[in-house]
């Protein structure tokens, strides 16, 4: 298996995603290609790891090169089209003719979605891809789908969206009937948009015929409750419950250091609870959950957080590995394409 990982995307590429790509590589079986300038990224690893070229730390990473980036403020289908030496673009190429298994990228989200539906193409069947991160609930996680992708979205695409939670979900985490649950600002089926309303009746009409467990609507504060395994919504709304969410994260983090080393008595108080906080950070960091899926094209793809260390970058690589390994992607094909 291959994972082609994009060296150049990102707010602190290269270095996070050299860093991430070689700490992974010690942890799994695929090899990994870094997509990017190879003399870039052969500097970056006399810096920090002293060696000449990358061959010398590792037989399971390598390089192929391009001369190009898509940059964070270039418009997206431009830059997917004329941009072709592009690290995001070469890694989608490859990604289509099979020289690679799974694409990860932190660069620019609109070019990469331009570039997964343009380049790599649709699953048929399916109308609008979508962005499914997984976030932290308690004692374990939910998917959100969508988180960006498709900022007006018709019922139809929401069905959808439900649908490849579902099978995603059953592929990867061995969960027999996820329950999916409809982002609403009320339990009450009366409740919502128009949009809302709609894709409530059509799921309550025909769960059982696209085999959806569809537990109802579900509020915000709900969502992280462990009662649901994926939250529907358009890519509007899921993108702002998933900014707040991760602002609503720093800030309990934040707040509880500043707290817990307010004077010297609370900071001698917190070290018998210390194995306590950090598993209770590690629950709430979004780093621990990899990166977003981009599901309902027709190869792997990840979309890896803009801001990614290489500890996130490790987790995604990981995570990818994973994708590939579910086959998720295949049964979604049999799924949509036999209708």
């Amino acid at each position: 298996m291959k994972i082609l990982l994009d060296a150049m995307g990102g707010d602190n590429a290269p270095d996070a995603n050299i860093k991430g790509a070689i700490d992974a590589s010690k942890e799994i079986e695929s090899e990994i290609v870094l997509i990017g300038n190879e003399e870039i990224i052969n500097s970056k690893i006399k810096e920090i790891y002293n060696k000449e070229k990358i061959s010398d730390l590792t037989n399971k990473v390598t390089i192929r090169h391009t001369t190009e980036e898509i940059e964070m403020e270039d418009k997206p289908t431009i830059a997917i089209k004329t941009k072709k030496d592009s690290s995001m673009v070469v890694g989608f190429k490859m990604l289509k003719e099979g020289e690679g298994d799974v694409f990860i990228s932190a660069g620019n989200s609109g070019a990469l979605l331009t570039g997964a539906t343009l380049l790599v193409g649709r699953i048929r069947g399916i109308d609008r891809p979508a962005i499914a991160p997984m976030l932290p609930a308690y004692k374990k996680s939910f998917m959100l789908m969508d988180a960006g992708a498709n900022t007006n979205c018709k019922p139809i695409n929401l069905v959808q969206f439900a649908q490849m939670s579902t099978i995603y979900l059953k592929n990867t985490f061995g969960i027999k009937e996820p329950k999916i649950g409809l982002l609403n600002i009320g339990t009450e089926e009366t409740k919502g948009n128009d949009l809302v309303k709609e894709t409530y009746n059509l799921l309550k009409e025909h769960s059982k015929e696209y085999g959806i467990n569809f537990v109802g609507n579900v509020e915000g504060r709900d969502c992280f409750s462990g009662e649901v395994d994926a939250v529907i919504t358009d890519g509007f709304t899921g993108n702002v419950f998933l900014k707040t969410t991760e602002g609503i994260g720093k800030l309990v983090k934040r707040n509880l250091t500043e707290s817990l080393k307010r004077n010297f008595l609370t900071t001698l108080s917190a070290i018998p609870c210390l194995p306590a906080i950090k598993r209770f950070a590690k629950t709430m960091d979004y780093k621990e959950y990899g990166g977003a899926l981009f599901l309902g094209v027709k190869k792997p793809v990840v979309k890896a957080h803009g801001s990614s260390d290489e500890y996130l970058f490790y987790f995604t690589i990981k995570q990818a590995e994973n994708f590939v390994k579910s086959k998720a992607v295949e049964r979604m094909k049999e799924e949509f394409e036999k209708k």
